[in-house]
């Protein structure tokens, strides 16, 4: 299956295969240590850095998702439980805001 990789540093977002599992969403946002946030009724979430708030990284991009709190560094949308995300790749553009 597939999820979607918002990099902020390269202001891209990229379908990318997907196992289902919580260890390939950790090894896709660089961190051990992750969080997510629901970002719609089908149950798509967010994952990101928990400590990305806190972390001082000199370079990372953040980018915002609708009205989220800004993330630092890579976010993973997902679907609810083990699956594909129901939004789309071109929708989820139209909602994340790079910046500077």
């Amino acid at each position: 299956m597939t999820c979607f990789v918002i990099d902020p540093t390269a202001k891209t977002i990229t379908p990318v295969p997907w196992d289902g599992g919580l260890d390939a969403i950790r090894q896709l946002i660089g961190f051990e240590t992750i969080d997510s946030d629901e970002i719609d009724a089908n149950g798509d979430r967010l994952f990101f850095d928990e400590k990305c708030f806190i972390r001082q990284t000199p370079g990372v991009g953040r980018f915002q998702l609708d009205s989220l709190a800004p993330v630092a560094g890579v976010g993973v949308v997902v679907g609810a439980g083990v699956s594909a995300p129901q939004v789309t790749l071109q929708a989820l553009q139209g909602r994340v805001k790079f910046l500077s």
